[in-house]
């Protein structure tokens, strides 16, 4: 069942590297509600946080930048994106805290609070939360609407190279180690295709955000 009839969800997914970023970015500016686990995954993982402690305690100190300090994130995901179990292991201790605080979030969205506080153009606000296990989580069934940012392979090989200094090799583990594109296409109900230009990935969404504020 629904826990908050008094807004609109829209689940937001896709692969890595795929631009779900600048889809967030974008439905952001025209007055939705965002919030990026992702943002959440790094808040939830700071040095003090209990997450932090179980991730060391899991994966020892050498996934640190430091002795006590923060945690390197291209460390751990080398171990845990070639080692499946590894990375379920990860799953277990980071998300309970991230569906916490998204959880926490919606409530504040829901009485008129949280991250993009403009007046919207409907009779309830509409939140999305960016996720790229949403399909996965229990958020997804809480969903008004799921969107999925598509691009393909090379491109998001390419992004991750380009923007997060990764190897090709590496990039295409990091690729391989998700589940097909087509998993999450099923239970879309919108498509974003960010493979084109970004004027084009604009054209979209604003198309489909004028179907659910009942505006042509």
């Amino acid at each position: 069942m629904k826990q908050h009839s008094d807004l609109y969800l829209i689940g937001l997914t896709g692969g890595i590297a795929c631009g779900k970023s600048t889809v967030l970015a974008i439905l952001s500016a025209l007055g939705a509600r965002t919030i990026d686990a992702d943002r959440v995954t790094h808040r939830v993982q700071q040095p003090g946080k209990p997450v932090y402690k179980q991730i060391v305690a899991a994966f020892g100190t050498n996934v640190l930048t430091r002795p006590g300090g923060p945690i390197d994130r291209r460390k751990l995901g080398d171990q845990v994106f070639s080692d499946k179990t590894a990375l379920q292991q990860l799953e277990k201790i980071v998300h309970p805290a991230v569906r916490t605080e998204i959880g926490e979030w919606l409530e504040q969205v829901a009485h008129g609070s949280g991250h993009g506080s403009r007046e919207q153009p409907l009779d309830r606000p509409v939140a999305v939360i960016d996720a790229i296990k949403l399909l996965e989580s229990t958020w997804a069934e809480q969903c008004d609407s799921i969107w999925v940012v598509t691009c393909t392979e090379e491109q998001q090989v390419e992004r991750l190279v380009q923007t997060r200094g990764m190897s090709e090799t590496e990039a295409r583990r990091r690729v391989a180690a998700q589940p097909p594109q087509s998993n999450r296409l099923a239970h879309a109900d919108v498509v974003i295709d960010n493979s084109g230009t970004q004027d084009k990935t604009r054209a979209q969404i604003e198309a489909a955000w004028a179907k659910i504020i009942g505006r042509p």
